[in-house]
Order: C-alpha cells, then structure tokens, then sequence
C-alpha cells in the first residue's frame, strides 16, 4: 500500500504526521511511503531525511492525494482535498467528526473510508495510539512555560541579600494529561501549585505531585466516562466557581485546562475572576479552541484586561513541533499497524478499537456520532 504524508496547510500548525524514522520503520513492514515536499521543514525534518529513509518525495499535493491508497495527516484535509482522494482511499487524521460534519460529509461524497484519531476509545492497550494523551502532555508543558514567560516574577522562593522574593502561585483547572504535566512542570520551576478538579479521584495524583487539591463536591450533574467528564450542568459550574474565585485573585498565574468533548468549553473564569485578580498576573487558557474556559481569552491572541495578560494559543503541541510529530508519528504507527498489513486493511469491523475510531467506511457514515446526522 501506498501510505502517504501531505504537509499541513491549517494556520498554526507546524507539526508533520510522520518522521523519518517512523518512514523507516513503515518501509521496513512492507509499506510504500510518499511525502509531500517540505512537508516536515517547520518540524525541523527536513526532505533529505525523508529520502534517506526510503520515502519518495511528491512535488505537489493533489499529486500525492490522487496517488494515495493511505492519507496520514494531523488536522483532516479540506473537502476540496478530500476530492483529490481515490474511491476506497483511506483518511487517518484528527477529524474531531462531531463537531466537523462538513469533513464527513466530504468523505461520505468521495466514497472513502476515514478514521479518526481522536475517537480512538481510551482504553489500555491503545495507549500507545493515544494522540490526544501524547500532545496533551507537551501542551501542558508548554502552557507553564508560556505562562512563567508573561509573567513579570520568578517562579521559586528567592533569598538574596537585597531581600526574600516569595514563590509564584500557579491554579491549574483541571488534573487530566495537560493539568498533571502542568502541575509537574511549575512545581520542578519552584512554584506553589493549587489545582481544581470535579473528580476526586484526581486528588492523589494531584498531590503526589506536590500540588494542593481544591476540593469540589460533585453532584448528579457531573457525567463521566472512563475517567473524562462529559458533561456538567450551569448550577454546579457556578459553585465550582464561587469556590475557586478566591484562589484565582491570590493567583499569579493560572491555566485553565477544561474541555467536554463535542460541546463549547465550560466557562470557568469570568470577568469578575479576571478583575480581581493583581495587576501583572497571567491566564493560559489551554480551552480557547473550543470557546474557552475565560471569557475574556481570544483565540490565537495575547490580551491585557484590567492589568491581565490572558494568553489564548490555540494549538499549544505545534509550539513544540519537533517533539510533538515524533509522539504523534509513534501513535500514527501504532495504530496504522494494528490497523493494517502491507497488503491491506483489516477490516475488523467488531474489534473494539476499528469499531470506537472508524468514522466513514467505503462512503457510508458508521460512526454513532455522525450516523443519524450527515448526509451525502
């Protein structure tokens, strides 16, 4: 089969859906690869790589589309891009299917069949698949770093002759992938760590990291599947805020880190929180993309309200983009081979994992999310 990578085009994205060594090891199972020229320079892999690994260089992308018998990508292709695509070609991207019905639909059209790497169910022996972990944690790494940046102090306790400077504060909302790294990362800089998660069982890892838990009683309200929320209601989203509104204005910086999959980000910080909070202080909204958890934060933009700098970077892993296309590379590998051989799929249809990811199959809409609602 002929697996094929075109360079990502999505403004603020730097990253590429495969590397040079991730060619290598796909050549070496049998698999044809071509890639899109300079498809990995903002990645800092450059065409040479590419080449020395095995792969062939295309010139253009409907070139590379047309040729394709496997499209590897980050963010899905535009419909027009999918148009370049054979009838029983196969798409592997984030496709973020709920909330992006115009990509299905341009699947359902071309007859191809499409997965979705952020649909792949969470379950252990996909780890090694799991894209959403993977850029999850360096965003969390990049959020402090970007966040101690903009901020106008140091991190840790500082003694000096001059006098003692006392440790930043840092609230996290939220202790999944992106929050606990988060925590990781600002307590190793020296600073005192506060984070608010609805659920408990958060408590001990956040504190085994040396943050401090803010406790939030859940209620009926609060829904959660295998470990993520998905869904909580208004009344309880402001007793969670009336909770936490005191550690925010004590805070130096926060990062808010919330998301319910296919639905807007909870509102975590309001305009009052921002008020209140001291003049020089941070907010790293990690939620901007999907509406964001501060209502102030505007997407893919750096504002000062009331004297706070809010920062609102919308694909924080592309900020670190050689880093990131490697893990997304391991993860696209893992699950290309569970998928697949080299002489083609497999077609599991029952099998947990094809099953959870598969959105589009051979033109036909199969997904749960995506089945009763898009049309040719």
């Amino acid at each position: 089969m002929k697996v094929c990578v075109p360079k990502e085009k999505n403004d603020y994205e730097r990253r590429v859906s495969l590397t040079p060594d991730v060619v290598a090891a796909l050549i070496k199972a049998g698999f044809e690869v071509l890639v899109e020229k300079d498809a990995g320079l903002n990645s800092y892999f450059d065409n040479s790589g590419y080449e020395k690994a095995g792969a062939r260089m295309v010139a253009d992308a409907e070139s590379l589309y047309r040729e394709a018998d496997v499209i590897l990508k980050i963010n899905a292709p535009t419909p027009a891009e999918i148009g370049w695509m054979k009838k029983s070609a196969i798409l592997i991207s984030l496709m973020y299917a709920g909330t992006n019905p115009q990509v299905v639909e341009a699947c359902v059209r071309q007859g191809i069949s499409a997965f979705s790497m952020d649909a792949i169910p969470r379950i252990s022996r996909a780890q090694k698949m799991d894209v959403l972990s993977s850029q999850a944690n360096l965003a969390g790494y990049k959020a402090v770093i970007i966040g101690a940046a903009a901020l106008g102090k140091i991190f840790p306790l500082l003694m000096t002759a001059a006098g003692t400077i006392k440790p930043s504060k840092v609230v996290i909302m939220g202790a999944g992938v992106a929050g606990l790294q988060a925590i990781a990362t600002a307590k190793r800089l020296g600073s005192i760590v506060e984070v608010s998660d609805i659920r408990p069982e958060t408590k001990e890892q956040v504190e085994s990291l040396g943050g401090k838990f803010i406790e939030v009683k859940g209620d009926a309200s609060v829904k959660i599947e295998g470990g993520y929320v998905k869904g909580v209601s208004d009344e309880f989203l402001k007793m969670q805020q009336a909770l936490i509104a005191k550690h925010i204005s004590e805070a130096d910086l926060v990062i808010t880190t919330a998301l319910v999959p296919g639905r807007k980000a909870p509102v975590l910080v309001t305009e009052d929180m921002v008020k209140s909070m001291k003049m020089g202080s941070v907010i790293v909204d990690m939620a901007v993309a999907q509406g964001g958890n501060c209502v102030l934060s505007e997407v893919n933009k750096t504002v000062v309200k009331n004297g706070v700098t809010i920062i609102g970077e919308s694909n924080l892993p592309s900020l670190l983009p050689l880093n990131a296309s490697e893990l997304y590379a391991k993860n696209i590998q893992a699950f290309l081979l569970h998928l697949a051989t080299k002489d083609g799929f497999k077609w599991e249809m029952e099998e947990e994992i094809t099953k959870g990811s598969l959105i589009v199959h051979n033109g036909q809409a199969v997904h749960p999310s995506v089945a009763q609602t898009v049309t040719a």
